[in-house]
């Protein structure tokens, strides 16, 4: 997926994981919206840019900050949406790291060309007749 889309697919994405886990409780216990969302960016890391992942760890902490830990939209700068900040960025360089390795070209070993059958067939004839009896 290209940055273009994975940005916007994104911050979709950690809209919907925020929305899921607030019906789930996440106001009162803030770890639904926090594994919620750190799956998002792990999936955003892997699929798109680092940029754009970037951006959407961003936004993720922002929502998980502002709808979960806080109320209404404000930020809330405290020990846990610092905890947040190193969940999210954790799963950022889960899923970039992930990405790389998946993307990666590893080796092909080729083996030798085997010789045809019938050159085969020809010369184990060969070893039996030439053999003593």
């Amino acid at each position: 997926m290209t940055a273009g889309f994975g940005f916007p697919y994104g911050c979709v994405a950690a809209i919907a994981a925020v929305i899921v886990a607030d019906l789930a409780g996440a106001t009162g216990h803030p770890w639904y919206a926090l594994v919620t969302l750190g799956a998002v960016v792990l999936a955003a890391a892997f699929e798109t840019s680092f940029a754009a992942a970037a951006g959407i760890t961003v936004v993720a902490w922002g929502l998980h900050t502002g709808f979960v830990l806080g109320r209404f939209g404000e930020l809330a700068f405290d020990a846990a949406s610092a905890l947040a900040a190193v969940v999210l960025t954790a799963a950022l360089a889960a899923g970039t790291l992930a990405g790389l390795i998946a993307r990666t070209p590893w080796p092909v070993r080729v083996p030798a060309p085997r010789r045809p059958a019938e050159v085969r067939a020809r010369d184990l004839s060969r070893s039996h007749q030439s053999s003593p009896a």
